[in-house]
């Protein structure tokens, strides 16, 4: 039986790169999206998957997205929480509803997601979770300290759950990206992104289709002496020892 995976925020940027990845490795893939539709049907249509509408920090939307993936698919081997958002600005200045609502989206759903297939991974005694966090989780960034508290706090949240079901076949990794060339990325004026690029030494800005390389890695059968870790992808521009 193939393995079912289930991406958050997996309709478009890296989200879809890694759908399209797993879906050619052989699983069976649902995308997880929150509001785009016309993005999520064009999604479905291209890539052959299942796509699921839902706000990941919203509990019982994650347990409805959980709960119509098995229904269809089978239960969930594979879990990639990759859906995140910002509502940057300096902290002086930050909102109240800016700050709750990124740890809501990019922290809260880690438990609101992962509690829905967890406790199913461990009877079968196989699991994979992956995390998508951020070289900004890693560093900080001014103007972050919302998501970069976020980011960070997934990193700790791979490490306490990997030692919780280590010995029951589930693994549970996170991979911090630096900038990759998707949309968003891409719509930061020119300027601000000679710049940043000019800060990596690889020289370029990273593919989607190379973080999904990496989550292809940690979600298969060959990953299963790899937990609790984060891997940078970041060409360089921040090397953590």
């Amino acid at each position: 039986m193939a393995r079912v995976a289930l991406v958050t925020g997996g309709t478009r940027g890296i989200g879809r790169a890694i759908c399209e990845r797993l879906k050619a490795d052989g699983m069976q893939v649902a995308a997880g999206y929150s509001g785009n539709d016309a993005a999520a049907e064009a999604c479905a249509k291209e890539l052959g998957i299942m796509v699921v509408k839902g706000n990941v920090g919203n509990f019982a939307d994650c347990k409805h997205a959980a709960e119509a993936v098995e229904k269809q698919l089978g239960p969930i081997d594979v879990l990639v929480n990759n859906a995140g958002i910002t509502r940057d600005g300096v902290f002086h200045k930050m909102t109240s509803e800016q700050w709750s609502e990124v740890i809501r989206v990019n922290m809260d759903s880690l438990f609101n997601m992962t509690r829905q297939v967890i406790e199913g991974m461990r009877d079968r005694g196989w699991g994979r979770v992956v995390n998508i966090s951020s070289i900004n989780g890693q560093k900080g960034q001014m103007g972050q300290t919302n998501y970069s508290a976020a980011k960070a706090g997934m990193i700790g949240f791979t490490k306490a759950l990997a030692l919780e079901n280590a010995r029951k076949g589930v693994t549970v990794n996170c991979i911090a990206p630096g900038y990759i060339d998707t949309e968003m990325v891409q719509a930061v004026p020119e300027k601000v992104l000679e710049g940043i690029i000019a800060q990596i030494p690889v020289g370029r800005l990273g593919k989607g289709e190379e973080i999904a390389d990496m989550v292809a890695f940690l979600a298969g059968e060959r990953a299963g002496y790899v937990t609790g870790t984060t891997l940078a992808l970041n060409g360089g521009q921040y090397m953590v020892g």
